[in-house]
């Protein structure tokens, strides 16, 4: 079944075309990643999809209901993690819950019987009657997906939901999310962390400059678009490596600052030949969704 539908989203501001033509179809009980690098469109197609900016053509679809003409009838059943915690510091935990759900219309004792099965998803049992300047920042992301829970939505808009957390909170989100999956919610979800949408979609699109570059399985478009090895070079004299050895014995080199990166389909000659040159480091690895999302979008920085 499909909750999510948008055909043809445009958005202009001013001459800036932010959003240009961007498709999207979500189906029940799948983990769907946005991705792609600052200013390439994911915020304001979230928001258009939301309902809170209005396209300037284009469809959507929300749980069945047009957007934005009925997108308040859409989000009652629709839980957001955005990418800034927003909790209400004067409030505890339980009570940061509990005013949340009054937003969805519904009754204290509703939002009260919901509350144990909230704090024990969230890990914060323990924690209903602390405030929020007391949690750590792993507590605190937990509770905003926990606060996204309340009304218990079929769909969940994650806005980078593990930025800021250490390597042992974000395995923990993770495992939250794949129950949540587990359960039949439908996620969509934008990242700036690629082993994050490898290890948690089922599919995914990449768009910059409010275009779709890829769309599909992420291990099904890492073997369409990058070559299966990767060897990393780095070290004193690795430029002059590079264009002595390093072109000829890839599929495809890159040399950016002191790192070269060649993609292969045989590894083993490039690894011989660098045991000939000691002060040269090298990492050897299988191409991942990162290598797919700089080859599509460039490695420059963007503000």
């Amino acid at each position: 079944m499909t909750v999510l539908v948008a055909k043809g989203l445009r958005k202009k501001y001013g001459d800036l075309e932010v959003v240009a033509g961007i498709d999207l179809e979500l189906e029940r009980g799948e983990c769907y990643g946005l991705l792609g690098p600052n200013g390439a469109g994911k915020t304001t197609t979230l928001r258009m999809l939301l309902g809170l900016t209005n396209p300037d053509s284009g469809d959507i679809r929300l749980l069945g209901h047009p957007v934005p003409q009925a997108a308040r009838e859409g989000r009652i059943r629709v839980g957001v993690v955005p990418q800034v915690d927003n909790l209400d510091p004067d409030f505890t935990v339980s009570e940061n819950l509990l005013v949340y759900g009054r937003y969805f219309g519904l009754r204290p004792h509703e939002i009260e019987a919901r509350l144990p099965r909230l704090l024990e998803f969230a890990a914060l049992e323990t924690r209903a009657s602390s405030r929020i300047q007391d949690l750590s920042g792993g507590m605190k992301r937990r509770l905003v997906l926990a606060r996204a829970l309340v009304n218990n939505p079929d769909l969940l808009f994650l806005d980078e939901p593990t930025t800021g957390l250490d390597p042992q909170a974000r395995h923990q989100m993770w495992e939250k999310l794949r129950l949540l999956l587990r359960q039949g919610k439908t996620i969509l979800l934008t990242t700036h962390f690629m082993d994050e949408a490898e290890r948690l979609c089922d599919r995914l699109k990449i768009i910059d400059h409010g275009r779709t570059l890829a769309e599909g399985a992420p291990h099904a478009l890492i073997e369409a678009h990058i070559e299966p090895e990767v060897v990393e070079i780095y070290g004193e004299g690795v430029d002059e490596w590079m264009e002595k050895h390093g072109r000829a014995l890839s599929t495809r080199a890159e040399l950016h600052g002191e790192t070269a990166f060649c993609y292969l389909r045989d590894p083993a000659p490039m690894i011989a030949n660098l045991r000939g040159f000691p002060r040269l480091r090298f990492m050897h690895r299988r191409g991942n969704l990162e290598d797919l999302f700089l080859k599509l979008t460039g490695r420059e920085m963007r503000e």
